[in-house]
C-alpha cells in the first residue's frame, strides 16, 4: 500500500466518519460520497484511491455502526494508520477488509506525506521525510480477512474451498 496521507486528530468517531444522516442506506457508493464529511467537507473531493488516513488515539469510537470503514473502504482509502482504535471499529475494519495499522509515531507523519506501507516486515516508511516505523503486528487471521476481501469474502472462499474438499 502506497498513498498520500490525510491526518486526523484523537477521538475521531463514527459520526464523523460517516454521520447518522446517511445511514438510511448501506450502499457502500452512497456512503463513500460522504465519508469524514463532518470533519472535512471537501475531503471526498480532496482524496484520491489509494490514500491513506493517519490520525491519533482511539480512532472509531462511538457507535458500533460497520456504516464507518465500509464508508472510508469505498471511498478509496487504502490504510488507516493510528496510535489506538476503539475495539468495535478495529473488528469492524478487518471484518470489511480495511487494513488497519497501530503506530505510535504518528506525530511524526505529516499530511500530504507520503507513505507506503510493508505488511511482510511490518513498517510504513514516510517516503517524504525518509524515516521508517515498525508498526505492531496484525494476527494472522486479522491479515486472512484483509487479503480475502473482509469476513463474507473470507467465509464464502472457506466454504468453497470445503464443498471442493467434498
Amino acid at each position: 500500500m502506497r498513498g498520500k496521507v490525510w491526518k486526523f486528530g484523537d477521538n475521531i468517531d463514527t459520526d464523523l466518519i460517516i454521520a447518522a444522516r446517511y445511514l438510511n442506506t448501506s450502499e457502500p457508493s452512497e456512503l463513500a460520497k460522504h465519508v469524514m464529511e463532518d470533519a472535512d467537507p471537501e475531503f471526498v473531493n480532496k482524496m484520491s484511491v489509494g490514500d491513506i488516513i493517519v490520525a491519533g488515539e482511539n480512532f472509531g469510537c462511538g457507535s458500533s455502526r460497520e456504516h464507518a470503514p465500509i464508508a472510508l473502504k469505498s471511498a478509496g482509502i487504502s490504510a488507516i494508520i493510528a496510535p489506538t482504535f476503539a475495539r468495535i471499529f478495529y473488528r469492524n475494519a478487518f471484518n470489511m477488509g480495511l487494513p488497519i495499522f497501530e503506530l505510535s509515531e504518528v506525530d511524526e507523519i505529516n499530511e500530504g506525506d507520503i507513505v507506503r506501507i510493508d505488511m511482510e516486515k511490518g513498517e510504513v516508511v514516510d517516503e517524504t521525510s525518509g524515516k521508517s516505523y515498525k508498526f505492531t503486528p496484525i494476527p494472522e487471521f486479522m491479515q486472512e480477512l484483509v487479503d480475502a476481501g473482509g469476513l463474507i469474502e473470507y467465509a464464502k472462499r472457506e466454504l468453497e474451498a470445503q464443498n471442493k474438499e467434498a
